[in-house]
């Protein structure tokens, strides 16, 4: 008998169950982790004294820091999408058409996802493994021994920032977007500025701004909350303080795209 069970836990079909639960086990302990640092942090907010130079400092790295990067890659994007698609559309008589595809392409999910895509991978990582580092160094505990509450001194400033910096960002590159398309239209069709703005309010609405600023609020919140709860839960030293920011980067992207999908459902179907 102990000879068959040997054999089986050495078989592929063991390895992959194990496996699997492990992984199963390991995300609904996140889920478990970051729900209850979001009660904690919802608590906070009401409860605690928002120390405002941290929150300027956190704002100031989670929006002006970031913005030349989030501003290239918006822009680059809406360079590559126009110079495809203005040309095609032109042929085929869409050319009246060009302005409101890309704009609507740009405020309703391009500047928000790739916005929110550059944020975790700079801001979002960073913060991640300033939490973890702290976190692996002791610090997190000689606070907690001074009875200083982790989730009002580190969490609230830099969620905060998320929640107030991502819809500024979100506003700034889409502009940089809606000008890159028309730039780059303009130079690869004969499509004037003027029929590609015009063409652009055909089909904004109060509604597309409205979702966008609303969807800038949810990713900004949830890349802070997330990357900071992996940060403040990592363990294991300099290995803990990489798998944490590694975790914090995937778990950011992925409810990115969740809340995309959620935002799409329910305000776009």
């Amino acid at each position: 008998m102990g000879a068959l069970q040997k054999y089986y836990k050495q078989s592929a079909t063991y390895k992959i169950f194990v496996g699997i639960l492990s992984e199963l086990t390991e995300f609904l302990d996140t889920v478990g982790k970051i729900t209850i640092k979001c009660f904690q942090l919802f608590k906070a907010f009401f409860t605690s004294k928002i120390d405002k130079k941290e929150l300027m400092e956190q704002c100031h790295r989670f929006g002006v820091t970031s913005l030349p990067i989030t501003l290239s890659i918006v822009g680059m994007t809406s360079i590559i999408v126009s110079s495809q698609v203005a040309e095609e559309m032109v042929k085929q008589g869409g050319g009246h058409l060009v302005g409101l595809l890309i704009t609507m392409l740009i405020i309703r999910e391009v500047g928000a996802i790739m916005s929110g895509f550059a944020i975790t991978s700079m801001i979002g990582s960073s913060m991640a493994s300033e939490l973890a580092t702290m976190r692996v160094t002791e610090q997190i505990d000689a606070m907690e021994v001074l009875k200083v509450n982790p989730v009002e001194y580190l969490f609230v400033p830099r969620v905060l920032a998320g929640i107030l910096m991502m819809p500024v960002i979100v506003i700034l590159v889409s502009v940089v977007g809606v000008l890159a398309g028309a730039i780059t239209s303009a130079l690869t069709t004969d499509l004037t500025f003027i029929a590609y703005f015009d063409s652009a309010w055909l089909g904004v609405y109060m509604k597309d701004l409205s979702v966008c600023l609303l969807k800038a609020v949810a990713f900004g919140g949830t890349i802070a909350l997330i990357s900071c709860t992996c940060g403040f839960h990592a363990s294991g030293g300099a290995k803990g303080v990489g798998l944490a920011t590694t975790k914090a980067v995937v778990w950011s992207f992925v409810s990115i795209v969740i809340w995309d999908m959620l935002f799409a459902i329910a305000f776009f179907f």
